[in-house]
């Protein structure tokens, strides 16, 4: 169902034209834009890191591990979703890989700024891409699978955020985040990039089961390389962080190939159920009871 957001009404049709009061959502460039005034009041984060992000992504260590943990989670979790949404989609490197795991779902991105929905697009040219707030989500019961991964650490109300996923996911449909961990790691690299927060196990698992959900599964990972980690943050220099691009995503060749191959022992172990306690960062699926 989709929720308009001018008069709190729910409507069951995909248009973006609501049936009840007649309220169109604004467009901002090629997309529709539930939240227009947010993609302008960035909080100091630079749109053009997204171009940055394009280019790097789909050979880095980083990103490429967890696009397989995250695969194996999903087909774990949810085998045959139908109906999906990724909040703070960005440039679509996630999104594209969970339209190869399920090329017959209904697949939908948001992000609030349009500037990465540009990139999404030329990645996924199937799914659905609008700008939004997540802390005010345009749909009810509607997707059930929903995604969130390394977004809601940069959210200051987390949990309305959670409570509205909550409410747009289906009786039964389930969510699956990823949020960097571990307060004793905060660096500069954080205040750049704008996080709010880092989480705990205990904080992330606390929030879902207040919005609602079951958790059926949560594990750390960049585990092996938690000690090259802390190593970078403490060696970081303020120059580096200033340009909100993470030093561990400039790396050579050589670095990059070696790093590939510890996340791939640890994407193997997680797939075999291993849970880590400590890692760089926390994985975490759950659940919508049924007959909600």
């Amino acid at each position: 169902m989709k929720l308009c957001l001018a008069c709190q009404k729910t409507y069951p049709t995909p248009d973006s034209l609501c049936s009840v009061c007649g309220h169109v959502p604004s467009q901002r460039g090629d997309f529709t834009a539930y939240a227009p005034e947010l993609a302008a009041q960035n909080d100091g984060f630079n749109p053009e890191l997204f171009e940055r992000y394009a280019k790097v992504e789909a050979g880095h260590f980083w990103f490429v591990g967890r696009n397989k943990i995250l695969r194996d989670r999903m087909t774990r979790y949810f085998p045959q979703p139908k109906n999906i949404l990724e909040i703070g989609c960005g440039t679509g490197f996630v999104l594209s890989n969970t339209r190869r795991l399920f090329p017959h779902a209904q697949l939908s991105g948001s992000d609030i700024f349009t500037e990465g929905l540009g990139y999404a697009k030329q990645r996924v040219p199937s799914a659905n891409l609008f700008q939004m707030d997540a802390c005010h989500i345009p749909f009810r019961a509607e997707f059930d699978m929903i995604g969130a991964f390394d977004v809601l650490e940069h959210i200051d109300d987390d949990e309305g955020a959670l409570r509205e996923i909550y409410l747009a996911c289906q009786s039964g449909g389930g969510v699956i985040f990823t949020v960097p961990q571990h307060r004793w790691l905060w660096s500069s690299t954080d205040d750049y990039a704008h996080h709010k927060r880092r989480y705990t196990r205990s904080e992330l698992v606390e929030k879902v089961q207040r919005a609602g959900f079951n958790v059926e599964y949560v594990s750390s990972f960049i585990s092996l390389l938690l000690p090259a980690m802390m190593a970078s943050r403490v060696m970081q220099k303020s120059d580096q962080a200033e340009d909100q691009m993470d030093a561990g995503f400039k790396i050579g060749k050589l670095m990059n190939t070696l790093l590939g191959w510890v996340m791939n022992v640890e994407s193997w172990l997680i797939a075999r159920q291993v849970s880590f306690p400590v890692g760089g960062s926390l994985l975490l699926v759950a659940r919508k009871p049924a007959h909600v």
